[in-house]
């Protein structure tokens, strides 16, 4: 019997419980994948936080929207070459298992560049910020503000946005400053007085700035030096972004399954050819997803993973 992650109730990470768990058989256009990485993401905690709902008829619930791990069969109508493969997959519905189920469009070949665990935190964060880069239309000459530029999305939105030519003034604490200059942009401290570092770090002015903390303080800035609002993107601050008529990104954010999987397929290509990494700061046992939620809510520098 194999072993996944529950929420047992709403609340925080005490709620999440370890529970015997048989994932069956794959199904016509399915995989059964061996996990060896799962990400912690902040949907991960949204999920039984609450912020996203709290019918209890949706309980227990599995966690875990991404992972890197081996597959070990393939349901009807899937190539049986994947079998035995490394892979990453993302969107996962409970990933935060021994076993998992995955849709077989949703695989995508490991990165031979990328250990497994860091491999385990590429996709969610990596899609998400190629998809808001595009939002923004950020490519060669522009100037874009990455708000948490060194977290999960903030650090991929920063390494994409360099790799097109644009130049990247990032904000993050200043323990974090070292992370941001490493990626190749400029570190700015967020909190009072934002604007005006801003506007002295890009003197030239903001073509774009993309938003992946949700402050009141990130988007009044972004508004304030974006000349063009639909440049501005958020992926947190749906209800503020729609009031001031930015670019908000939300679930599926419009984009067709074709999309999605072109986005994974660049970004592991990207990050099979050493253009992309993953910085990993705690890795935690499935048994301990409680410390690694703990680890992660309270600002982990680098990312979370579970492993088996």
């Amino acid at each position: 019997m194999a072993r996944a992650v529950v929420a047992t109730a709403y609340g925080g990470p005490d709620v999440l419980r370890v529970v015997e768990h048989d994932p069956g058989l794959p199904g016509p256009g399915e995989a059964l994948v061996e996990m060896r990485a799962a990400g912690v993401n902040p949907a991960d905690w949204k999920t039984y936080s609450g912020a996203w709902g709290d019918d209890e008829a949706r309980l227990p619930l599995r966690l875990g929207f991404e992972l890197a791990g081996t597959v070990l069969e393939a349901g009807e109508g899937v190539d049986r070459a994947w079998v035995g493969q490394e892979v990453v997959a993302h969107p996962v519905s409970g990933a935060y298992a021994d076993r998992v189920l995955v849709r077989a469009s949703r695989l995508v070949p490991r990165p031979a560049a990328l250990d497994v665990t860091e491999a385990g935190a590429l996709l969610l964060a990596g899609t998400t910020a190629l998809h808001a880069l595009d939002a923004a239309g950020v490519g060669a000459g522009d100037t874009v503000l990455v708000h948490g530029a060194s977290g999960g999305v903030g650090s991929m939105v920063t390494q994409l946005a360099l790799r097109r030519g644009a130049r990247v003034v990032g904000t993050a604490s200043r323990a974090k400053h070292d992370d941001v200059v490493e990626l190749g942009a400029t570190a700015i401290t967020y909190g009072p007085g934002l604007h005006g570092r801003v506007e002295q770090a890009a003197p030239g002015g903001l073509t774009a700035a993309i938003d992946t903390v949700g402050t009141d303080e990130a988007l009044d800035t972004s508004v304030a030096l974006v000349a063009d609002r639909r440049r501005v993107v958020t992926i947190v601050a749906a209800a503020r972004g729609t009031a001031l008529g930015v670019t908000v990104m939300s679930g599926n954010g419009g984009l067709t399954a074709e999309q999605r999987a072109r986005a994974r397929e660049h970004v592991a290509s990207l990050a099979a050819a050493g253009h992309l990494r993953v910085r990993v700061g705690a890795v935690y046992h499935l048994a301990d997803v409680v410390q690694a939620h703990r680890s992660a809510m309270s600002g982990t520098r680098g990312r979370v993973v579970l492993v088996p």
